[in-house]
């Protein structure tokens, strides 16, 4: 999986192989020390993807689940006839199936995704940036897509990446797309960030959003025993960052908002912390034993490989 697609969370694996996400942890750790692959939080990517991007058809079956509850819950902070930017990526897409419902709306974008998705809605006024196609992603990128943005004020930009950390923010592994984010975040006087758990302590080359430019996080909850995504989320919340976690279908259904776990929300977003998650050690492999637990973990690394 992670040589077809370039990556794939933690949650994914767990689904495709029916275990728990504490186990294949467990096994990602194991394949990493034999340099197959490198853990990232919350998932996994082929060895040295540091500046490695998959292309459009490998990130539009990654976190799927979790990009349709970010969307749903990024759609909802759209008012009627708003002006907003929306940036390239597999999650805005998602959120611009939703924005054809919003009367009224304007929406600029360099993405042709976005433009696609909302070409029949009737009540939605798109404006394409130009500038030079970037296949792998569908975006008008370079001077003639920046300079198109010169002058233009909207009330919000919604972006994704390839990583956000507390530290240096948004950032992703292409030069080119990374300029006309900037850019973008220009234009707005609010900046929502779109960034799934696998996204979350990710760090790639060139940063797009400064962590204090950022107003709002909308993400998924990370999975259970991530504790590294969650003291990211919770170094962003520390920063002034305004965090709206979506829930999934094993977290509340779609569109749900919810507080991460052992994360202190801002007073302005009084979410309500998760508690009661079960305390790492606790799980036990089928049989209880170590010796089936050993033998199963084996089976599954072998499973893992050829997958």
């Amino acid at each position: 999986m992670v040589r077809a697609n370039g990556a794939v969370s933690l949650r994914e694996l767990a689904r495709v192989v029916q275990t728990s996400e504490v186990t294949v942890r467990r096994d990602v750790r194991a394949l990493e020390a034999e340099g197959l692959l490198d853990r990232r939080h919350g998932g996994a990517v082929l060895p040295g993807g540091f500046t490695r991007e998959s292309g459009f058809p490998q990130k539009s079956h990654l976190a799927t689940a979790e990009k349709t509850a970010i969307a749903d819950v990024a759609a909802s902070l759209v008012e009627e006839g708003e002006a907003i930017v929306v940036g390239a990526g597999t999650t805005t897409q998602e959120l611009a199936r939703r924005l054809a419902r919003v009367p009224g709306l304007t929406v600029v974008t360099n993405s042709l995704l976005v433009a696609q998705a909302l070409a029949h809605a009737n009540r939605v006024e798109v404006v394409m940036t130009g500038g030079t196609l970037r296949g792998s992603n569908y975006a008008l990128v370079g001077s003639g897509a920046e300079q198109s943005l010169q002058g233009l004020r909207v009330s919000r930009a919604f972006l994704s990446g390839s990583g956000l950390t507390a530290e240096r923010g948004l950032s992703t592994s292409n030069m080119l797309s990374a300029s006309v984010d900037r850019a973008l975040v220009q234009a707005a006087a609010e900046v929502v960030v779109l960034a799934d758990h696998t996204k979350l302590g990710a760090d790639t080359m060139f940063q797009t959003v400064p962590t204090d430019v950022i107003t709002r996080l909308v993400t998924d909850e990370p999975p259970a025993h991530d504790d590294r995504a969650a003291t990211e989320l919770q170094a962003l919340a520390d920063q002034g960052v305004q965090i709206a976690v979506a829930g999934t279908g094993a977290s509340g259904g779609p569109g749900g908002e919810q507080a991460p776990p052992g994360v202190r929300p801002r007073r302005d977003m009084p979410l309500p912390v998760q508690r009661g998650r079960m305390a790492a050690g606790q799980y036990r492999g089928p049989g209880g034993g170590m010796a089936a637990e050993t033998l199963e973990r084996t089976a599954r690394v072998a499973d893992m490989r050829r997958r």
